[in-house]
């Protein structure tokens, strides 16, 4: 089975892929890019959502320079928790995704303040719920994301995509293929795809193992 793969991904998934006998074929169809950003104050609480994030914020430090020191982390997803974590940030709450996390922090921390380090191109979920609670909310662009589209001509049995921005891209220059199902990293991915297509799987946790159950499930189920 030959899957298209919508974004660098690491070389150990790569590698799993491969041993589970897909053909992989790599199209990025996203770029990140750091923006200019200025950190005059940074509130106690710090919010991620994405690995770009902390890695360009970490990437903006001097040396000797700790921006998150002593600061309290909340984030989306094992991966950008295990970041955070290999720069020695403790993260004081993980959720599945923005919205989940949002409601969190709704119930168990209402009265405090947050900045919200994230890219220009991103779901409202996580600002609407604080704004319709009336929780304070410095948001900070630090990163954009370019669409990268590209015509895609290969005959493929599944594609996969890491974000909403990707699955706009996609459709930029193609339509859905009729054999082709899409197997999404989260939720917010899947909203994005279910708009164009209902051939389409998303992983039950925001991690490349749990999307690399879903493969098994379809493949299996058509073998």
């Amino acid at each position: 089975m030959r899957l298209i793969v919508t974004k660098n991904i690491s070389l150990s998934f790569k590698e799993r892929l491969l041993q589970q006998g897909y053909s992989v074929v790599d199209i990025p169809l996203i770029e990140i890019k750091p923006i200019a950003f200025e950190l005059k104050e940074v509130d106690q609480n710090v919010i991620f959502t994405s690995q770009n994030a902390v890695r360009i914020l970490l990437q903006k430090q001097q040396p000797n320079q700790d921006l998150l020191k002593d600061k309290k982390c909340f984030c989306v997803g094992e991966k950008v928790k295990s970041l955070l974590g290999k720069n020695g940030q403790k993260v004081v709450k993980m959720a599945q995704n923005a919205s989940e996390l949002a409601h969190f922090l709704v119930k168990n921390h209402k009265n405090e303040q947050f900045s919200f380090f994230c890219g220009t191109r991103r779901m409202d979920d996580l600002e609407l719920v604080f704004a319709q609670n009336e929780m304070k909310l410095t948001i900070i662009p630090i990163y954009d994301t370019l669409l990268t589209p590209h015509k895609i001509k290969l005959d493929v049995e599944g594609i996969l995509f890491y974000s909403p921005s990707a699955v706009e891209s996609f459709f930029i220059k193609n339509k859905w293929p009729k054999n082709t199902y899409g197997f999404c990293i989260g939720t917010t991915t899947a909203n994005a795809l279910k708009k164009h297509t209902d051939q389409f799987y998303v992983a039950t946790q925001p991690k490349e193992s749990a999307l690399l159950v879903k493969l098994k499930q379809h493949f299996s189920a058509y073998a």
